[in-house]
Parts: C-alpha cells; sequence; structure tokens
C-alpha cells in the first residue's frame, strides 16, 4: 500500500489531473482491470493460505444492514457536503467527465461496469478485507480509522482527501460490524454508479 500511494501522489505530482473525458476510453477500462488484477493477486498471495482474513463470508447481522447501508449514505453525503462547502474541491480526482458524448457512450457504460462491479472487488478485498483483519489486532477503531487513511491516501488527492478517508472509514465500520465485506462492495458500488450517473446528467 506504501508503494501504492507513493505512486499516487508521484503521478499526480508530475502529471496533475487525468483528462477530464478519460472514461470515454476503452483503454482506461482495460488499464483498470489489469492494474487491480495485479493488486487482487498480491492480496491472495499474503492472504494464502489464510482465506478468512479476505473476509469473503456471509454477513452478519443481516436484519440491521439496510440501516447500516442508510446511515453509511447519510453521514458521508452530510460530511461531503458541508465539507466541499468549505474548501470546494470540485471534481479533483478529474475522473468524470465535463459532459454526456453520445459517440464514446459504450466506452463510458464498459468504464462504469468496471468502476461500479470490479474496482469494489478488489479495493474491498484489499482495505476492508485483508487490510481490516491484519489492522484488528490493535482495536477494532484504530483499525477503522487506520483503513480509512489508507484508502484515502491510495487515492493520491490531497483537497479531497478527508471525504475519502470518512467513506474509507464507514465501509471498515460496516465491515466490523457485519464480519464481510460483501455490504461495503455493494455500498461502494452504488456510490460508484451514483457519481457516474450525476456527471453526465447534471
Amino acid at each position: 500500500m506504501g508503494v501504492l500511494i507513493a505512486i499516487a501522489y508521484a503521478g499526480r505530482a508530475t502529471s496533475g489531473k487525468p483528462d477530464p473525458q478519460v472514461l470515454y476510453h476503452w483503454s482506461t477500462a482495460i488499464g483498470g482491470l489489469i492494474q487491480d488484477a495485479i493488486v487482487l493477486l498480491l492480496v491472495l498471495a499474503i492472504a494464502r493460505p489464510r482465506w478468512s482474513l479476505l473476509a469473503w463470508r456471509q454477513p452478519g447481522q443481516i436484519g440491521r444492514l439496510f440501516g447500516y447501508g442508510i446511515a453509511t449514505i447519510i453521514g458521508v453525503y452530510v460530511f461531503e457536503a458541508i465539507y466541499a462547502g468549505l474548501t470546494h474541491p470540485g471534481n479533483e480526482q478529474g475522473l468524470t467527465p465535463s459532459h454526456w458524448e453520445p459517440a464514446h457512450a459504450a466506452a463510458y457504460v464498459v468504464n462504469a461496469i468496471v468502476i461500479c462491479t470490479w474496482v469494489p472487488l478488489v479495493e474491498e478485498t484489499t482495505y476492508r478485507g485483508l487490510g481490516y483483519s491484519l489492522l484488528e489486532r490493535f482495536g477494532r477503531w484504530p483499525a477503522i480509522l487506520l483503513v480509512g487513511v489508507i484508502f484515502g491516501l491510495s487515492h493520491g488527492l490531497l483537497v479531497s482527501l478527508p471525504i475519502l478517508v470518512v467513506f474509507g472509514s464507514a465501509l471498515a465500520w460496516i465491515r466490523s460490524r457485519t464480519g464481510s465485506v460483501w455490504p461495503g462492495m455493494v455500498l461502494h458500488g452504488v456510490f460508484n454508479l451514483i457519481a457516474l450517473v450525476f456527471a453526465v446528467i447534471h
């Protein structure tokens, strides 16, 4: 994770934000699949043979999952609204386009599928799965906060970092309550989908 964080910030410092139309390129989806596949293979290699560290299991407290999800959505969006009002981070990550381009709709849809399915699978397995499992020995709340911070830093952002830390910590909290990464994967995918849809309809 330290290497990934260093690469993320070095890339941001040397090349700035990505092309705002990057999700209209097929290469973005292919690159995302390959990059996250490498990360997933490393995570699996670290966890092997203790697969329980990945938390790929049926979640507990199923009756409360809906409430956890609603609480997380409301909490994250309220924090984001307040923080954005104070700092005006804008589209710092630079991944969502400024307008809709029908001619590149197919590439956008494929990129959206990758971002809403493959990316949450890999990131939740990495951070809330293996990461949380390894850090839990230091206590539940330290693990939740550390996972959130590492998740936020891995995106290579500065102004938007607190939003990502809160989001990552909220997903780690759900992982700690349910013992599973599956609820977080679904919620992560929903958040990404909302952002991608909103980017081209507002």
